[in-house]
């Protein structure tokens, strides 16, 4: 079980209460207003916070991280510094993530418990381990004939299954080495929660879609003959990123009418028929560097979170560089947007008072196990 807290641990002497400290009230503040309270309470709190942002965080909030990047890289740095609190500018799996990675005394920190990830949700740990069962019964899970890996994009106790079960973790970078990991010690994967990270990279390998299966949690067995279960090297949960699998081929198809020369390169969360139009495919890091070694003159048409895209646009224009993105309509993810300037605002000042609200604690059984996963994707090359 993963406790998401709303705790006051301890109250500093003199410490305001009362209508000023509650949420409500914040949240009827326009967002400018919460800059100055912000950058007060930072300075108040000095070392003691690190602040996160994600890539795909809006940029009123985002301009305040001392970080910025994916999940993994964060947490990794968040967990390498002394700072006692850790407060996370993404989703609860990236909170649940740094406080696996972090040290004893550091508490995490996530500004809205709703920003939740509609990707992470599509695998709930009892679904997975129904799942499991299915398959030992089918006698694919034998000598460990099955290795479940799962993408960083998870919930906590679904990285522990993983761990416990001789799997791992792996990111959009390294999914191919982590592919590449588990055929080395099984015959087939479960691949948790996303089908279509799971099938480009399986397909990259040289894996044919006639070896792939997809695993659906609402039907019986999972909706998959037991003849394809047997003859699939790789399962793959019904699951997706609600954001990347917008982007459709008539979009590429646009771009190559509408902008003659212009790259597309696309998240390999998007559909396989997105990505097989795709100039290149590769992870937020990957879209920033292929960017970044462009010359002068190069124009990029980029489908992943449009927060990230907007941002690229403005930070290669003067050097004459062209970012748009795939889809005019835009690619936003929601729940990401739910952390605002208020909800920073309201989380810092509660700790400048004593207050720790919305902390993200994992239990000490699935963080051993989730740990596991997670330091075992530190062999994959």
């Amino acid at each position: 079980m993963i406790d998401l807290l709303e705790e006051a641990p301890a109250i500093a002497e003199g410490a305001a209460t009362g209508e000023n400290c509650s949420l409500d009230h914040y949240l009827s503040q326009p967002d400018h207003t919460m800059d100055a309270r912000i950058a007060a309470a930072r300075a108040k709190l000095g070392t003691d916070v690190v602040l996160l942002g994600h890539h795909y965080q809006r940029d009123e909030v985002i301009r305040f991280a001392d970080y910025t990047g994916d999940s993994y890289k964060l947490s990794k740095i968040a967990a390498e510094t002394q700072a006692k609190y850790m407060l996370f500018c993404g989703v609860h799996f990236m909170a649940e993530t740094a406080d696996v990675l972090g040290k004893p005394w550091q508490q995490v920190i996530l500004p809205d418990l709703n920003a939740g990830c509609s990707m992470a949700d599509m695998a709930e740990i009892g679904q997975v381990e129904d799942c499991w069962d299915s398959l030992e019964r089918a006698g694919l899970t034998h000598d460990g004939g099955l290795i479940p890996l799962t993408y960083m994009n998870s919930a906590a106790n679904i990285k522990a299954f993983c761990g416990e079960r001789g799997g791992l973790v792996c990111t959009s970078s390294n999914a191919r080495g982590a592919f590449e990991w588990a055929f080395a010690r099984g015959e087939k994967i479960l691949f948790l929660p996303d089908q279509h990270l799971g099938r480009n990279t399986a397909f990259a390998m040289g894996i044919p879609m006639s070896e792939m299966v997809v695993w659906d949690p609402y039907q019986i067995n999972g909706g998959v003959l037991p003849e394809r279960l047997k003859a699939a090297k790789v399962i793959l949960w019904k699951g997706h990123c609600s954001v990347h699998q917008r982007f459709l081929p008539e979009h590429v198809d646009r771009v190559r009418r509408e902008e003659p020369g212009m790259q597309v390169i696309v998240h390999p969360e998007c559909r396989w028929e997105v990505c097989q139009k795709a100039d290149a495919i590769g992870s937020t890091e990957r879209i920033i560097a292929e960017i970044e070694k462009a010359p002068e003159g190069s124009s990029f048409a980029v489908g992943t979170e449009i927060h990230l895209v907007n941002r690229l646009a403005k930070r290669f224009a003067p050097l004459g560089k062209k970012v748009i993105t795939l889809d005019d309509a835009g690619c936003l993810c929601t729940t990401m947007y739910r952390i605002s300037p208020q909800h920073l605002a309201w989380t810092l000042e509660n700790l400048v008072e004593g207050r720790v609200v919305n902390r993200i604690k994992v239990d000490d059984d699935v963080k051993e196990w989730a740990k596991v996963a997670l330091d075992r994707m530190l062999e994959v090359k």
